[in-house]
C-alpha cells in the first residue's frame, strides 16, 4: 500500500490496443512496483498490457495544494462519480472476492460492495457468473 505523502504522480497512458488515458500514482516506484506485479490494466479495455507514455512534466503552482481540482468535464464527472459509488457501496476492502461470492450465493444481504481483489480471483468470480468490473480510480487514503 502507498503512504500517502500529499503529493501524486500522474502519468499517461495507453495499453497494447492503443487506448490512451491518465493515472495518479504516489510515486515513480509505485508505478514500477504495480507494472512488475501485473496489476496495472488499460482504463478503457481492461488489457493487462499498459505502458507510460511520452508526456510533458506539470509543474503544480504553489497556491494549488498538493492535489489541484480536475482539469477537464470528463475528470470532473468521474470525480462526482466516484463520491456517489463511495457514498452509496460498501468498501470491503481485501476481501472483496468472498464478499462477492456471498452475495451470489445469498449467503450475505445484496447490496453494492467494491474493494480490492487479485486478479485471479476477480476472474474466477466473472467465470463463475459473478459480475465484476475494475474501477476506473486507485486507492485513496483518506484521514
Amino acid at each position: 500500500m502507498n503512504r500517502y505523502t500529499g503529493s501524486m504522480i500522474k502519468y499517461s497512458m495507453k495499453c497494447s490496443d492503443g487506448h490512451a488515458f491518465d493515472s495518479w500514482f504516489g510515486s515513480g516506484e509505485d508505478f514500477d512496483r504495480l507494472s512488475k506485479s501485473g496489476l496495472l490494466s488499460c482504463a478503457v479495455c481492461g488489457i493487462e498490457t499498459v505502458e507510460k507514455s511520452v508526456m510533458a512534466p506539470r509543474v503544480a503552482k504553489s497556491s494549488e495544494g498538493p492535489l489541484s481540482q480536475p482539469a477537464s468535464p470528463a475528470e470532473q464527472a468521474l470525480r462526482a462519480l466516484r463520491e456517489k459509488f463511495e457514498a452509496e457501496a460498501d468498501n470491503v476492502g481485501r476481501g472483496f472476492a468472498t464478499e462477492a461470492r456471498k452475495i451470489h450465493d445469498g449467503e450475505a444481504p445484496a447490496r453494492p460492495i467494491y474493494g480490492e481483489a487479485r486478479i485471479a480471483d476477480a476472474k474466477a468470480l466473472v467465470d463463475d457468473g459473478i459480475p465484476v468490473a475494475p474501477l476506473p480510480w486507485g486507492h485513496r487514503k483518506t484521514n
